[in-house]
C-alpha cells in the first residue's frame, strides 16, 4: 500500500487497463525504477515510508501547486477557491509589449452561501489577462507561497468554415530545382499553388525539427535532437539573399556543389536511388560555410540581432551543442569531462573557443526561421484559411541537443513507448526520453511554453503527435521490455492551458493525433478547449455495435478527416492490397498470408460496399483510381472541419513513407513521392498530374456542396 500511495503522489500508475474489463497490475520494480527517475527513493521499504511520509507532509502544508490554471470566463479553480478567508494574493502579469502592467491585489472574501452546485467565481476575483503570470499568497498567519499562474483562453482558434489539404513528408517531395530532397522553397511553391488553384486552405508537413547529425543520421522526424529549432538541411540555398553576393572563387565552388546536388537529384528521381539526407546535408553545409563568409548588410544584421534576441539562452545552448557536435561527435554523455554540462566552467570556455562555429549555427536558425516565415507567408498570401500545418513530434532523441541543454527537464534512464494492445502484444519502445511532470509544473512550463512558441511562430496550425501524452505517457525503464512499462500522467490542465494560450496568441489552430488506445474523457477535454481530433477513414467503425464503417454522418465535426497517413498504406495500395503483401514479403503478418489477405479483402469490400450504398463510386467498382476518389468523396460527406489529402494519393503511390515495426529492412523516411508504377515524380509533374487534377475536381465539388457545422466562427 504504501509504494502505490507514493507512486499516485507524483502520478505514476501501479495498474492499467488495456481494455474495458481487463486490468493488469505493474511490477513494483517498474514502479520503484520510475519513481528514482523523478528523484524519490524506492528501493527499499524503509525509503518507501520515508520518501511517503516527506511527499504527504508537503502535499499538507503547501498552498499552492507549483503551476495554477485560470480559463478566461470560467469559474475559479479549486487550488484558489479553497484560500482561506483574508488571504491576499499578489498577481504580477508577465511583461506586455506596452511594458509591464501594476500587479493585481486580491483578498479572500468569506465565501457566499452555496447556490446549487454551479461552482460560482466570487466577487473579490479579478481576472488577470491571459499570460503567464507569478503568483504570490499570503494567509492571515503570515504563511505565504509562490506559484506561476496560466490564465488560457477557452478555446483556441478554429479553421473558418470548412477546408480541404495536402499532407506531404516534405524530403519526399523534389522539385526540379531541389537538392536532392524537398526543402522550404518546395514547400511554399506548393503552398502557393495549391491555394491559388485547387482551393486548398492548408498544407500538413512533417516535424521540420532538427536532426542528430551523423552518417548515418537517423532519418525519422519523429525522432529529433531538438523539436525547439527547425533543421537547416531544408533550406533553399539560392534563395538566402547573400548567396547572390559570394565572391568569384565563393561562386565556382557553389557552381560544383550544385552540380553535385543535381546528380543526387537525378538519382533519386531517375536510377532508383533514396533520399540520402547525409549526402545532401554534406553539400548544402558546405554551401552554406561559403555564404556565411558574406557580410550581412545593415538591415539584415539588424533582424539577425533581434533574433538573437528573441531567442536568447536556448538558441545559443543549441548552436553550442551543434559546434561541439562537430568537434566530439553528438553522443554528448561521452564528451570530455566539463562538457557534459552546459553551464560549466569549460562549457564557457568552449562557447569562447568555438565562438565562430556557434555563430554559423545561430545563422543557419535564423535563417531557417526566415524561410519557414516565407513558407507561411506563400501560404496565407495564396488564400488559404490556415497556410502550413506543421508538427510535433513527441518526444527527442536521448543524445540530441534538447537533452544536453534541458537536462533536469528530463527523466534518464526511461524511454517513451505505448503499452502491449490487441494490434501489438509486446508494446512498443520509442526510443525517446521523456519530460518529467514535476520538472515543468516547477518550471512554470518553460521548456513546453517556448517549444510551442517557436513551431507556432510561423504555423496556420500545429498537428501534436500522439496528443494523449499532454495527459499521460507510458514509461519503459531502460534494460525493461515495453510490457513492464507504466504510465506517468501530467497536469493536464496545465498542459493544455499553455497549449491553448500559445495557440491563440499565434491564431493557430490545433490538432491533435488521438489515434490508438485514448484515455477515458481525453477526447471530450480535448473537443471542450478545441483542440481537432484525426480521424483515418479505414478506422472508423461502429466499434460499440455492428462494427461496420462508420456512416458519415455520425462522425465527428472537430476532426481533420483522411484516408491516410505516414504510418499507414497510401489508399491505392489498401484498396489493391499490396500492403500486405509487402507485410508478407518482409516477414512482419501475424498470421498466413492466405488469411490476411482474405481479412483485408473482405475489409475493403465492405468499405466499397458502403461508397456504392452511398452513391459515391459512380464510376462501379473494378478502377482502382476511381475508388479512391470515392474515398475522398465520402470523407467530404462527413462534418469534419478539416478534409486532408495524401499527396501521394493524388499519382497513384503505393508505397508507404513509413513501415512501422521495421528498420533496415524497408526504406523509411527515404521515398520520393512515386505514381502508381513506382517511378518518382517531381512537383512539378505532381501539380501537372492528370490524375491529381481528376481528384482535385471531386474536392473542389465536394467543398462547394458543404456549409460549415453549426457553431463554426472564423479563427
Amino acid at each position: 500500500m504504501g509504494l502505490s500511495r507514493l507512486a499516485a503522489l507524483h502520478g505514476v500508475a501501479t495498474s492499467f487497463s488495456p481494455s474495458a474489463d481487463v486490468t493488469v497490475s505493474v511490477p513494483d520494480g517498474t514502479v520503484t525504477a520510475v519513481l528514482a527517475a523523478l528523484g524519490v527513493d524506492a528501493a527499499t521499504p524503509e525509503e518507501v515510508a520515508r520518501s511517503l511520509a516527506a511527499a504527504e507532509s508537503t502535499a499538507a502544508s503547501r498552498l499552492l501547486p507549483p503551476t495554477v490554471v485560470a480559463w478566461s470566463g470560467e469559474p475559479l479553480p479549486a487550488a484558489l477557491a479553497a484560500l482561506q478567508s483574508g488571504t491576499v494574493l499578489t498577481v504580477d502579469p508577465e511583461p506586455a509589449d506596452t511594458g509591464t502592467a501594476p500587479p493585481l491585489r486580491m483578498r479572500v472574501l468569506p465565501a457566499p452561501a452555496a447556490v446549487g452546485e454551479a461552482p460560482v467565481t466570487p466577487a473579490w476575483w479579478t481576472e488577470p489577462p491571459p499570460g503567464v503570470h507569478r503568483l504570490t499568497v499570503r494567509t492571515p498567519d503570515r504563511h505565504h507561497a509562490t506559484a506561476t499562474l496560466v490564465v488560457a483562453p477557452a478555446r483556441v482558434p478554429q479553421p473558418p468554415g470548412r477546408t480541404h489539404g495536402f499532407l506531404v513528408q516534405l524530403y519526399s517531395l523534389l522539385s526540379a530545382r531541389s537538392w536532392g530532397m524537398g526543402d522550404l522553397a518546395d514547400l511554399a511553391d506548393l503552398a502557393s499553388w495549391a491555394g491559388r488553384t485547387q482551393g486548398s486552405g492548408f498544407v500538413q508537413v512533417n516535424p521540420l525539427h532538427a536532426a542528430v547529425p551523423g552518417r548515418p543520421t537517423d532519418p525519422s522526424p519523429y525522432r529529433p535532437s531538438s523539436r525547439r529549432f527547425p533543421d537547416p538541411v531544408h533550406l533553399h540555398i539560392e534563395s538566402i539573399p547573400e548567396y547572390g553576393h559570394v565572391d568569384e572563387p565563393g561562386r565556382a565552388a557553389l557552381d560544383d556543389l550544385r552540380q553535385e546536388a543535381a546528380a543526387l537529384r537525378e538519382a533519386v528521381l531517375n536510377k532508383g536511388a533514396l533520399i540520402d539526407r547525409d549526402a545532401v546535408w554534406e553539400l548544402k553545409k558546405q554551401a552554406l560555410e561559403i555564404v556565411h563568409e558574406v557580410p550581412l548588410t545593415p538591415g539584415r544584421r539588424a533582424a539577425y540581432c533581434d533574433f538573437l534576441a528573441e531567442q536568447g539562452q536556448a538558441l545559443e545552448d543549441h548552436a553550442l551543442w551543434c559546434a561541439l557536435a562537430e568537434v566530439h561527435g553528438p553522443q554528448w554523455r561521452s564528451w570530455p569531462d566539463g562538457l557534459q554540462d552546459p553551464r560549466s566552467a569549460r562549457s564557457a570556455r568552449a562557447r569562447a573557443e568555438l565562438l565562430g562555429r556557434v555563430d554559423f549555427h545561430c545563422r543557419l536558425a535564423w535563417l531557417t526561421d526566415t524561410q519557414l516565415a516565407t513558407a507561411q507567408s506563400a501560404a496565407r498570401e495564396s488564400g488559404m484559411a490556415v497556410g502550413v500545418v506543421h508538427d510535433l513530434a513527441v518526444g527527442v532523441h536521448p543524445d540530441g541537443a534538447d537533452t544536453w541543454a534541458q537536462q533536469d527537464a528530463f527523466a534518464h534512464g526511461m524511454s517513451v513507448g505505448a503499452p502491449p494492445d490487441a494490434f501489438n502484444a509486446h508494446g512498443q519502445d520509442w526510443g525517446l526520453p521523456p519530460w518529467r511532470p514535476d520538472a515543468l509544473a516547477a518550471s512554470g512550463y518553460a521548456p513546453y511554453r517556448s517549444l510551442l512558441r517557436g513551431l507556432l511562430a510561423h504555423a496556420g496550425a500545429l498537428r501534436i503527435d500522439h496528443v494523449m501524452g499532454l495527459f499521460r505517457l507510458w514509461w519503459v525503464p531502460e534494460g525493461r521490455p515495453p510490457t513492464e512499462g507504466t504510465y506517468v500522467s501530467h497536469d493536464a490542465e496545465a498542459m493544455l492551458a499553455v497549449l491553448v494560450l500559445e495557440a491563440c496568441r499565434a491564431g493557430a489552430v490545433v490538432i491533435g493525433e488521438d489515434l490508438g488506445t485514448v484515455e477515458p474523457g481525453v477526447r471530450e477535454a480535448l473537443a471542450r478547449r478545441g483542440v481537432l481530433g484525426t480521424s483515418v477513414l479505414w478506422f472508423e467503425r461502429d466499434w460499440e455495435g455492428t462494427g461496420r464503417p462508420l456512416g458519415p454522418e455520425r462522425w465527428r465535426a472537430d476532426c481533420v478527416a483522411t484516408a491516410t497517413t505516414h504510418d499507414l498504406p497510401s489508399t491505392a495500395a489498401r484498396l489493391t492490397g499490396e500492403h500486405v503483401t509487402l507485410r508478407h514479403r518482409l516477414g512482419l503478418l501475424a498470421g498466413e498470408l492466405e488469411q490476411e489477405a482474405a481479412a483485408d479483402a473482405a475489409d475493403t469490400a465492405e468499405w466499397m460496399a458502403c461508397l456504392a450504398r452511398l452513391r459515391l463510386l459512380p464510376e462501379g467498382e473494378g478502377d482502382e483510381e476511381a475508388a479512391v476518389r470515392a474515398v475522398h468523396r465520402f470523407l467530404l460527406s462527413t462534418p469534419a472541419r478539416m478534409t486532408g489529402v495524401w499527396l501521394p494519393d493524388t499519382v497513384g503511390d503505393r508505397r508507404p513513407q513509413n513501415l512501422p515495426g521495421t528498420w533496415d529492412q524497408y526504406p523509411n523516411w527515404r521515398l520520393p513521392v512515386a505514381d502508381a508504377e513506382g517511378h518518382p515524380v517531381t512537383l512539378e509533374e505532381i501539380t501537372a498530374s492528370p490524375r491529381l487534377h481528376r481528384l482535385m475536381a471531386v474536392m473542389a465539388e465536394g467543398s462547394e456542396s458543404r456549409t460549415a457545422p453549426p457553431g463554426a466562427r472564423p479563427s
